[in-house]
């Protein structure tokens, strides 16, 4: 499967399936709390699983702005 991740560099990595995409994040040492994971237009859950042919994206969730 192909991982995108959402950096200022929009780094591409190729990974094996299938795997649930609490694997991929822990395989690429990402905090799970701190980002979003979709395939197309369809947010993805932990428990999701992904296969060979997947195309997903990592993208960081950012929060903050003023009160």
């Amino acid at each position: 499967m192909k991982v995108v991740l959402r950096t200022p560099e929009r780094e591409e990595r190729e990974l094996k399936g299938p795997k649930r995409v609490r694997q991929v994040l822990e395989e690429l040492g990402i905090v799970p709390e701190g980002v979003i994971v979709a395939r197309g237009e369809e947010l993805l859950t932990l428990d999701d699983e992904v296969t060979d042919g997947d195309t997903i994206e990592v993208i960081s969730a950012v929060s903050g702005g003023r009160a």
